[in-house]
């Protein structure tokens, strides 16, 4: 018979009650009615649901109703017709372990466990649901919005990255025409601090001289280096031109997916996005959430001005392509020189793609 956990909390006295021979083990169908069985409970070590069908939900509650109307806290096992995708639902509502008919599946069952992350309703183990998680996350973002209102740029790199979220926190810098202010505070305040380069394989020669550049003399000892994974270039962008038919999606391989690669290492990323950008950035805040991700913007609120006033405070070299009319830099398949002043004119010129996606919620796909 195969045995699968679920909770992986350790129960050395159930264990030792049933070597011993000591309490009962029940076995009972998922249509049980709890009540029936409240004699029988405060005797019982083990109790084996077993599930007919998976289309049968009765199992589930019978698990709920053990557990909170019963108080039963020793092993529960789901046994029968269930499957690997009920996994994360079957450890929710108490089950300890399963045991499925079908034998063959351990793997699927093991990987099902983390399949799904996100819960809806509140149960009784685990899982912190969506709105608790959205309430949570406003009175967070309030708190430390809060407390950086009124505080410098480099103050705010400090206590982000010293104070709240040490040794969890990491810069993203496109090494483009205006990253050298932040990397400069980087550089002051903690120059070890991970700085996060997304290399696509399509980015201009001399922004790859600039990083360089800006890494040797900032002296910044953790730049982290960022690259699509060939395999999955190689199957979905065979020729290379990927992005004139669909630049949403070569932005997807080349940028998105690999930074989510990496974005569990850390609590929180620093940005060197500023609202004057417009678009998509004019209402920017200072430490935002997406995708359950913290983005901390300390330079949201700068203007063009102070940063180039920056610049030549610090004498910090500029990116070779600001001189031809290149305000904001990314792949040179989809970048132009600026036009009429706006920022980011040149990014996606003629289309009303803004953003390259690593700094806007996923789209939740329709059902």
């Amino acid at each position: 018979m195969l045995n699968l956990q679920l909770d992986h909390q350790s129960r050395p006295d159930v264990d030792a009650r049933i070597a011993s021979g000591g309490g009962e083990i029940l076995t009972v169908p998922a249509s049980a009615d709890w009540r029936e069985l409240k004699d029988r409970v405060p005797q019982a070590v083990q109790i084996d649901v077993h599930f007919e069908s998976f289309k049968d939900g009765r199992g589930f509650t019978l698990a709920s109703q053990l557990r909170g109307r019963l108080g039963f806290d020793g092993r529960l096992r789901a046994t029968g017709h269930v499957l690997p995708d009920q996994a994360l639902h079957l450890k929710r509502v108490g089950f300890d372990e399963v045991s499925p008919d079908r034998t063959d599946v351990a793997d699927d069952w093991s990987q099902a466990q983390t399949r799904f992350a996100t819960v809806y309703q509140p149960a009784q183990r685990g899982g912190e649901t969506v709105v608790a998680k959205r309430t949570r996350s406003k009175a967070d973002l309030a708190a430390l919005n809060a407390r950086y209102r009124g505080m410098e740029a480099e103050e705010i790199f400090e206590d982000a990255i010293k104070r709240i979220w040490p040794g969890r926190i990491a810069m993203m810098s496109s090494f483009g025409a205006e990253a050298a202010v932040g990397l400069h505070m980087i550089a002051k305040v903690a120059p070890s601090t991970p700085v996060l380069f997304l290399d696509t394989g399509r980015l201009f020669a001399q922004t790859e001289q600039y990083q360089r550049e800006l890494v040797e003399k900032l002296d910044l000892t953790n730049l982290r280096i960022i690259q699509p994974s060939a395999l999955e270039v190689a199957e979905e962008d065979a020729d290379g031109k990927l992005w004139s038919r669909n630049n949403d999606a070569c932005c997807t391989l080349r940028k998105v997916r690999p930074l989510d690669r990496i974005s569990e290492d850390y609590d929180a990323m620093i940005t060197g996005r500023k609202r004057f950008h417009g678009g998509d950035r004019i209402e920017l805040p200072v430490v935002e959430r997406l995708d359950g991700r913290i983005r901390v913007n300390p330079l949201a609120s700068w203007s063009h001005e102070r940063i180039d006033a920056y610049f030549k405070r610090y004498d910090l070299p500029r990116h070779p392509l600001t001189e031809m009319g290149y305000a904001s830099i990314g792949c040179w398949t989809c970048t132009a020189p600026a036009q009429d002043g706006d920022v980011r004119s040149g990014r996606w010129a003629g289309q009303s793609k803004s953003e390259c996606g690593i700094h806007r919620p996923v789209p939740v796909a329709a059902e």
